[in-house]
């Protein structure tokens, strides 16, 4: 997956929360640890294989906080700052990882700079030693900053052609403006060309810091043994963050815009209004999206789009929630001589989910179907790091993998309908499209 795409994946994470975990997992306790030095971590124990995971975030930290002139920067960082840390020059420091399987990754997405550590028991040590030292200590080093800087550029480059990423980066601009969120998350040919390593030691001083940082931790380990490694990893960290404040923002949707490109298939994104995670009825919406374009195969778009007519391979929805920002986000890829059917019956079941809603047998298979199989997401330990800071983020509650189940489940169906009538708004949807579409597009 290239990295413009993840990113639209990556807004939709606060939604995928949504999908619980199995009955065995209910059981799972989260624990809060807090170090002798005052860092919080939420852990949850697992002694079944001598695996430890450490996922965190610094919140307000991502590509929305890029200075103009200097957009790309926060990724440019999360690509350097494991390229080399203290005496470590890059060669080294990934040679330490290597011999002792060490997992140590970083990403840089609108809203937040998070990072990912995965390290066998014995090596737990050395880990958070290393991950300390990225932190607190990177290099930029000159060759490690040509090098990753060369590798943005082509990536860059590429990006230049491919129709998604073309798609990704036109929507964005369109429904944002000149709001941060509008701007590339890998920067521009231009401004990735110009930063330099006084530029990222800026971010780090500026973006890393305590109060802003967010841990969650999965595996062989107990609380008394975490305590002293969070103090060990994050103790130099500056008390206090010093990022600008990205404002609230309201897309702006209606538009239908084409970029003609000389290929066989067209991709479309679409977008609308969205609902904030925190609201009463995000399970509502949550439930009916899975009816609409969540579910796969047992989805109304697939069932319409690809198993009756065969015009698309995969077609899809979701719940975009960014921190300043909600948007209901959808895509199709599909031959230039049937993008626009696609769009007309995609249209036509945005339609019929405000006006009709749904009925009962969707609602119960809905909900079998969200507190049941797809729980599976959430067996490895790397996930569920990763989910203990996303709880941590939207502030969800520790018990949270206790309750939300419950929630979904009590979900109604006058509840769906309700939101639906609300939320769905067809007559106010961007649309994008790359490729040469045949005949008229509309929404």
């Amino acid at each position: 997956m290239n990295k413009l795409f993840k990113q639209i994946a990556g807004v939709a994470f606060a939604s995928a929360l949504g999908l619980g975990l199995t009955t065995q997992a209910k059981a799972v306790e989260v624990q809060e640890v807090i170090s002798d030095g005052g860092i919080r971590a939420w852990l949850i124990e697992d002694h079944m294989n001598p695996l430890m995971t450490m996922d965190i975030a610094f919140t307000g930290a991502g590509a929305a906080t890029d200075p103009d002139g200097k957009l790309g920067l926060a990724n440019m960082v999360s690509g350097l700052i494991d390229e080399g840390a203290g005496a470590m020059d890059s060669q080294t420091f990934r040679g330490e990882m290597e011999n002792r399987s060490i997992s140590l990754s970083f990403d840089a997405g609108r809203d937040d700079f998070a990072g990912s550590l995965t390290t066998l028991t014995r090596e737990r040590d050395t880990a958070i030693d290393l991950l300390r030292l990225a932190l607190s200590e990177p290099r930029f080093d000159d060759e490690a900053v040509e090098r990753i800087r060369a590798q943005i550029v082509s990536g860059l480059k590429r990006a230049e052609t491919d129709p998604r990423d073309i798609a990704s980066r036109t929507f964005f601009a369109s429904i944002f403006g000149d709001h941060p969120y509008g701007r590339p998350v890998s920067g521009t040919l231009e401004t990735v060309a110009g930063l330099n390593a006084n530029d990222f030691r800026g971010f780090v001083r500026r973006a890393f810091a305590k109060d802003n940082l967010i841990v969650g931790v999965a595996g062989d380990i107990t609380a008394k043994e975490l305590g002293p490694l969070l103090d060990e990893a994050f103790g130099a960290l500056p008390d206090k963050s010093d990022l600008p404040t990205v404002a609230d923002v309201t897309p702006t949707f209606g538009d239908i815009e084409v970029i003609e490109q000389d290929i066989p298939q067209s991709q479309a994104i679409w977008g609308q209004k969205g609902i904030k995670r925190k609201d009463p009825d995000f399970y509502a919406a949550y439930v009916m999206n899975y009816i609409l374009g969540g579910g796969g195969f047992s989805s109304r778009l697939t069932e319409e789009v690809r198993e009756k007519r065969g015009l698309a391979y995969g077609v899809y929805s979701y719940l975009a929630d960014l921190d300043h920002a909600e948007m209901m986000m959808g895509g199709v890829a599909t031959r230039n001589d049937a993008i626009g059917q696609s769009l007309s019956l995609i249209s036509t079941e945005w339609s019929k989910m405000k006006q009709d809603g749904i009925d009962q047998e969707e609602l119960d298979n809905a909900k079998a179907y969200l507190t049941g199989a797809f729980p599976l997401r959430f067996t490895s330990l790397g996930n569920l790091s990763g989910m203990l800071v996303g709880m941590q983020k939207e502030d969800l509650g520790m018990d949270f993998l206790d309750r939300r189940n419950d929630m979904v489940n009590a979900v109604t169906l006058d509840d769906v309908n309700r939101v639906a009538a609300d939320l769905m708004d067809p007559a106010n949807v961007t649309v994008t499209v790359v490729g040469k579409p045949e005949g008229e597009l509309a929404f």
